[in-house]
């Protein structure tokens, strides 16, 4: 049975050439995330498991791939990985979950 989706995991490879159609704003793109991810107050390995949860955040299947691998590569062991995601879930959810306040805001005011 072919496995299909939308996503194509063959493009990843492809990242880089978004720089032909607009080299000079790709070029710096990747310059920039070239520096981002060095090692600086934090470690290489730290910043790839951030870049692991904000992939989940932001649901970026290739994003996930690219840093499970990155952060497996970078030392980084299952259940920090796991933890990382545990920490997007957690953002995530409550990030909708403060929108709450705002509807209790407005239903209050709707009731007044």
């Amino acid at each position: 049975m072919e496995k299909s989706t939308y996503y194509n995991p063959a493009d990843l490879a492809k990242f880089g050439n978004i720089t032909e159609w607009q080299p000079e704003m790709g070029n710096k793109f990747f310059a920039y995330y070239a520096e981002v991810f060095k090692d600086g107050a934090l470690s290489e390995r730290e910043k790839s498991l951030i870049a692991l949860a904000v992939a989940h955040a932001v649901q970026c299947p290739y994003c996930i791939d690219a840093y499970t691998s990155d952060s497996l590569q970078k030392g980084a062991d299952e259940a920090q990985m796991m933890e990382a995601v545990h920490v997007a879930a957690a953002i995530k959810g409550g990030a909708a979950l403060v929108h709450g306040v705002q509807m209790m805001n407005k239903a209050k005011e709707l009731s007044m």
